[in-house]
């Protein structure tokens, strides 16, 4: 496990370097001035003279690769640049946003884990009864619904409609002090939804993984053996049939990332949706870089983890990945 994990971290610093300067090239070549964004309506009125003084001061002035190599050297050493669209460090700006995008998309997993392992192996219990039906039905439809669309949909039901749960945000409104009953309660709404839009994935390869598992002879073997249904079950084809499924944590994860960027839109979520919205709008480089950086390294975590749950489920495989 150590000598993979250590490969796979040697391989992620060229893609991250690569990545960190695609972030670059693209928002160079963007249409977007980020003086005019750091300015605003002043810009219309300010002087070629201080607008270039901005541009000196922001660092757009210099070339690709000279503002690329610089942004780099300093994030080595801790120093992620000034965001221009937030006006404040990049550090700054992540560490007060990314925990709470990190809460969502991690209740939203688990939300996505625990109800799609649990219907996929009732469904594939019973193949073909109602409850596969029903289940297998919902999952094709929720897997083509946007997760905005479920997300103003939940709205409407569940809080304009009847009014049990809150629209958005952390707190109530005029509460000044965040506690953790108003998060957990504010949660619920924005995790169920990212959840069920991760779900569909999880109880379609359960259902069928388990659902070949049970017609597997070792299974039947332990049936033959008098061994409980329960045990049958939950002992011996659960553990087989999961190991199609340990695959899609690696390759949900972009998707989690995406759908909880518009998650947070729709619920006003303080994580890092709107940094990276008025990052990408401002052409802000440094704020751009770094929360790319952070997804991509999301990315590249979950297909490291996605492997090796999958190497300690089946030893067969091992670690030579």
């Amino acid at each position: 496990m150590a000598r993979m994990a250590g490969r796979r971290t040697l391989f992620a610093i060229p893609v991250l370097l690569v990545v960190t300067f695609g972030v670059f090239a693209v928002a160079d070549a963007s249409p977007f001035d980020p003086v005019k964004a750091y300015t605003g309506g002043a810009g219309l009125t300010a002087s070629q003279e201080n607008l270039d003084q901005i541009r000196a001061n922001l660092g757009v002035d210099r070339p690709l690769a000279d503002r690329w190599w610089s942004w780099l050297t300093s994030a080595l050493t801790g120093d992620l640049g000034d965001s221009s669209s937030l006006r404040q460090p990049v550090a700054d700006a992540i560490a007060e946003r990314v925990g709470w995008s990190v809460l969502l998309a991690t209740t939203a997993f688990l939300v996505a884990v625990v109800l799609g392992t649990t219907l996929g192996v009732l469904a594939a219990r019973r193949r073909g009864g109602w409850l596969d039906r029903a289940a297998g039905s919902a999952a094709y439809t929720l897997e083509a619904a946007p997760a905005f669309w479920l997300g103003l949909l939940a709205i409407w039901f569940f809080s304009l409609e009847l009014g049990v749960l809150p629209a958005g945000g952390l707190t109530d409104t005029g509460s000044d002090v965040v506690t953790a009953g108003q998060v957990a309660t504010h949660l619920v709404l924005p995790a169920a939804v990212l959840g069920v839009t991760q779900l569909p994935w999880f109880f379609l390869f359960v259902r069928q993984g388990v659902g070949d598992a049970l017609d597997e002879d070792p299974v039947r073997g332990a049936r033959a053996r008098g061994l409980s249904e329960r045990r049958v079950l939950l002992g011996h084809a659960l553990r087989s049939g999961m190991l199609p499924a340990l695959t899609l944590v690696g390759s949900r994860v972009p998707e989690l990332i995406t759908g909880a960027l518009l998650v947070e839109t729709v619920f006003s979520w303080p994580g890092i949706a709107a940094a990276t919205v008025d990052a990408a709008l401002a052409a802000d480089f440094p704020l751009l870089a770094a929360l790319t950086v952070l997804a991509t390294a999301a990315v590249l975590a979950g297909n490291l983890l996605s492997d090796l749950l999958y190497g300690l489920a089946d030893p067969r495989v091992g670690f030579d990945g």
